[in-house]
Parts: structure tokens; sequence; C-alpha cells
């Protein structure tokens, strides 16, 4: 048997130049479709409301205690919990986030500046925030011990940053929207999520359950909840002209 003829140098080169380029022309169609799905910001006109409540379906699990295993003389000051899921007496399901991803139009969405992320007796709080994206994004020290704040990103540039005494407030900024876990090397039980949002269309739900969005245009659209244990879920949501339509959701653990 005769042996397989080798590439050329030239061949090789070829190859891996059309390589690149398919990779760098998937990358560019990838940007211009996220570009033609971009949020238009317009007038409302009798915009609708949806509100509604996030409840847990069946017999939620006990909340468990979490150790603290350093700086005990501040972290240990107060009791502390997993917060991954809370339920209240009532089954409301607290810190689950409410959007719509589908709409394409609607009020103007604007960047906040006195966005506030603090870290308090070595927890988050709160413990799931949103915000729009292009908001500035405080996150304060009120603990006067040193923190490490790291986040999970995927759009915007990852964060590792310490935070001594003496620095009791950083700002950073959130350009592009997503979901990011947010961590503390210093301190390894605290967890949050910042949701950085695309359109102005979005909620975090209250100890209760509750939650509430407003001057919606008139349409249907996908309305979704995302609740860090339970996964998402989705619901169609007609808005009429001025009304007030509810949406419920019922979540499960192995449904998400």
């Amino acid at each position: 048997m005769s042996p397989r003829p080798r590439l050329s140098a030239i061949a090789r080169t070829a190859i891996a130049t059309t390589v690149v380029s398919l990779m760098l022309a998937t990358s560019a169609l990838l940007a211009l479709a996220t570009t033609a799905r971009a949020y238009e910001a317009e007038t409302v006109k009798d915009g609708g409301t949806i509100s509604g409540k996030v409840k847990f379906e069946g017999t939620p699990p006990a909340r468990k205690p979490v150790e603290i295993s350093k700086d005990r003389e501040v972290c240990g000051a107060v009791p502390h919990y997993d917060e991954s899921l809370v339920v209240d007496a009532g089954g409301g399901i607290a810190n689950a986030v409410i959007s719509i991803p589908d709409i394409a139009r609607g009020a103007p969405l604007t960047p906040l500046k006195d966005v506030k992320f603090d870290q308090k007796n070595c927890d988050y709080r709160p413990h799931v925030l949103a915000f729009a994206a292009g908001s500035t994004v405080d996150i304060i020290n009120s603990d006067g011990i040193l923190h490490s704040v790291r986040t999970e990103s995927k759009r915007n540039p990852p964060l590792d940053m310490a935070q001594p005494a003496f620095k009791r407030v950083m700002v950073v900024s959130l350009k592009y929207p997503e979901l990011i876990a947010v961590s503390c090397d210093a301190h390894n039980w605290m967890h949050g999520w910042w949701f950085v949002a695309g359109n102005p269309y979005y909620a975090v739900t209250d100890e209760g359950g509750n939650f509430t969005i407003k001057d919606v245009p008139p349409g249907t659209y996908t309305l979704e909840v995302w609740q860090e244990k339970l996964g998402t879920e989705t619901r169609k949501v007609m808005v009429e002209p001025g009304k007030t339509v509810t949406v419920d959701f019922k979540m499960a653990s192995g449904k998400g």
C-alpha cells in the first residue's frame, strides 16, 4: 500500500486561512443578527400592566443554615441561611426575575447611576439585582473587612477584584445584557446574581413572590421567569391597551 501523500506547507496554510475566515464570517453574522434584533425605543400609547405571583408548587425544602468559616466576628453577627430558594409561608418565591425577552420596541431603556450592591454581614444585598444595560453599579463594602468580588460573565468583562476595608465603594459599568453570577473569593458562602436587562420590561419578585411590569405596549409577548435553583418557565401573554393582565407562575424542583 502506498503511503498517503502529505499536505504541503502551502496547502496547510490555505486550509488554516479558510478556517479562520469562516470563523470570522460566523462572528460577523452573529454580530449582525444581534444588531438586527436590537431593542428600539418609541413612545408608548395606552400601555398595559403585567402583574402576578411566582409560587412554589408543593412543599418547599427547608432553608439550610450556612456555616461561617471565616471572619466570624463580623460574618457571624447574624444567622445565615441558603438564599438559593426563598419561599414564604404562602408559597411565594422571592428573588425570581421576570422579563419579556422577545419585545422589540417600547419605552426607552434608561441606564441607571444609583444602583447599589452591598456586602453586609457577609451577605449580598440584594441577593438578586436587576438593572438596565449601560448602568453603573456601586459595589459597597459595609463590613469593613476584605471582600473579593468575582463575576462569571460572557458578554461583559468578568470581574476579579479585591475590596479591602479602605475601598468602601467600587464602581463598575455593565454594557451588555446578560445574567451574571457574583461570588466572593474571601467568603465561599457568598453568592448573588446580576440581571443586566436589554429592555425596560423586567422585575424581581418581592418576599411574597409578587411582581409588576408597567407601561407595556399592547401586543402578545413571551413572559419569562428565571429562578436560580428552579430554572426558567415561560407564558404567552396578551397585553391590551390600558389594562392589567395577571400572569401567575408555579415552579417546582425538577421542572426548570
